[in-house]
């Protein structure tokens, strides 16, 4: 039998395939700095740039969208999404808010398979180098990074959740990314990780919950300061 008129046709595999692709190289770009903060993305010239049609450079896009690092303005077009003081404040504040929140309930509901996920994060990125101004080392520790922090909510059972603090995550990895000062090295939070996964996989919750709330205000605040230097609009309320 016909499927119905309003079904929608089967996804095609090669066209999700290029989008993630695209999506991927753009997502680097931004994080870089290699697509600047508030410059315009047009898609005609990304298309011939990346050699692809312009549906997966659309799709991708959109999935940029989903994440806070594009922008689309009527009349204007799409354009790298901008930085402030006002949004870093929004991050930290959210991520402080809702990753201890998905850690309460990854406490409460993980399960063994879970508490050695958490382990074999931390394990991966105890034994991942950060040097300096090296892209490529600054990439691994950043998936890393982003990869421990995500598998300790992983436990929470809540899908958006979930992705609500992946999105933060990653528009916070993007200002931490941003040119420094120089000779300024960024905290070591070895121990902040190990003393967190030491608290979630023991089951103390009420200790785990304020470990990472600490952590990630710490984290920001020095953040914050750092740019203050080299950015004046986070000087601006």
């Amino acid at each position: 039998m016909a499927p119905p008129s309003s079904a929608l046709p089967a996804p095609d595999p090669r066209k999700a395939t290029i989008a993630s692709r695209v999506a991927a190289q753009l997502r680097g770009e931004i994080l870089s700095g290699a697509l600047a903060p508030g410059a315009k993305v047009n898609l005609d010239r990304l298309r011939e740039r990346l050699d692809v049609s312009l549906a997966p450079v659309r799709e991708a896009m959109t999935r940029l969208l989903a994440e806070g690092l594009v922008e689309l303005e009527d009349q204007r077009g799409y354009h790298v999404a901008p930085v402030s003081r006002a949004n870093l404040d929004e991050v930290i504040r959210l991520r402080a808010e809702l990753e201890p929140l998905a850690l309460g309930l990854a406490i409460e509901r993980g399960t063994i398979e879970w508490e050695g996920a958490v382990m074999a994060a931390l394990h991966r990125l105890t034994r991942t180098p950060r040097a300096g101004a090296d892209s490529a080392s600054t990439d691994a520790w950043e998936a890393a990074h982003a990869r421990f922090h995500l598998a300790l909510i992983e436990g929470c059972g809540m899908p958006m959740l979930i992705g609500f603090c992946q999105r933060l995550h990653l528009l916070d990895e993007r200002y931490h990314r941003l040119p420094h000062p120089a000779g300024r090295a960024d905290r070591d939070a070895a121990t902040d990780h190990a003393a967190l996964a030491a608290a979630t996989t023991a089951r103390h919750s009420a200790e785990a919950v304020a470990l990472l709330a600490s952590h990630i205000a710490q984290s920001g605040a020095e953040l914050r300061d750092a740019l203050a230097a080299t950015l004046p609009d986070l000087n601006r309320p």
